[in-house]
């Protein structure tokens, strides 16, 4: 309750400024601010601002700051993932109750977390569903589908525009989802180990098999007693290879690997990445990078 009448008092000092006669957009974070650009591409008097910096990565217990309160103060509409990812969104209910919120995921099967293996993690955390299902291309393009039709309420003298591009970006998304699909099916191992949660629907669309995670707090190491849990745990698994991400550390995925003779590879899971010049291709360039890590790993 303290946080929410903060957040209420903090709004006292904003004063709403939109930019003259433009639609302001506000996205959740990276890969929710990419799908908006692509169905907004061209679409004059539109802006779009993300709220969390491009280098945060998932939003696991992202905090609201002033400047995100003035950006929503600002905001024509919200763009969300939903799924869990964006805890904050009671916050914002209640300081923007006026706010059309569009929620990504509303609607699409989601994984529960529980159905993969976690090592690391303590055995009294509530199972809760993986709000990562944008790395499915073809989830992605019912993501996308849904931000459309939130797009479409907010801009409806431009709704054929933003559905023309809705079917262009469809297009090229089906066209990853048929060349991961491709290039994934035949490899000679299908097993994987990564240090978050974020691939189970990337496996499952792509015959892979998540046979476990390392469940960590980003940016914690891991205890010593935790570490030697989890090289017993590998070491009975074999030598399969271990994933991390470029917005984590990897120190000890590095002391892990050392110990049970796993390699090391980097999966991208689109969450950070360049703020200005962003290419409208960057979710299908970070997807098939990640398919040419994995047919080196899963190949030998």
């Amino acid at each position: 309750m303290t946080k929410r009448i903060l957040l209420l008092l903090l709004l006292l000092i904003f004063i709403p400024v939109h930019a003259l006669g433009q639609t302001v957009i506000v996205t959740s974070f990276y890969p929710i601010w990419l799908f908006t650009l692509n169905l907004t591409e061209g679409l004059p008097d539109i802006a779009v601002r993300n709220l969390a910096a491009p280098d945060t990565g998932c939003l696991h217990d992202y905090q609201l700051q002033t400047a995100d309160m003035k950006a929503l103060a600002e905001a024509d509409a919200f763009l969300v993932n939903g799924a869990g990812m964006e805890s904050f969104l009671p916050l914002i209910a209640d300081a923007f109750p006026q706010l059309p919120v569009v929620v990504a995921s509303e609607g699409i099967p989601l994984l529960k977390e529980a159905e993969v293996l976690e090592i690391g993690e303590a055995e009294e955390e509530e199972e809760e569903v993986n709000a990562h299902l944008w790395l499915d291309a073809g989830r992605a393009v019912l993501m996308c589908e849904r931000l459309a039709e939130g797009l479409k309420q907010v801009l409806p003298d431009q709704a054929d525009a933003v559905q023309a591009n809705l079917d262009r970006y469809t297009e090229r998304l089906l066209a990853l989802d048929s060349t991961l699909r491709a290039g994934l099916a035949d490899l000679p191992r299908h097993d994987i180990i990564t240090f978050h949660e974020a691939f189970p629907y990337f496996a499952e669309a792509y015959g892979l098999r998540v046979a476990a995670v390392v469940n960590r707090e980003p940016g914690e190491p891991l205890t010593p007693v935790q570490l030697a849990g989890i090289v017993e745990a590998i070491r009975t698994m074999g030598r399969i290879p271990l994933f991390v991400e470029p917005q984590y550390e990897d120190l000890s995925a590095r002391t892990i690997s050392r110990e049970t003779g796993a390699p090391v590879y980097m999966l991208d899971p689109v969450v950070t990445g360049p703020e200005s010049d962003v290419p409208l291709n960057y979710y299908e360039t970070v997807m098939l990078s990640n398919m040419k890590t994995l047919q080196e790993a899963l190949s030998d």
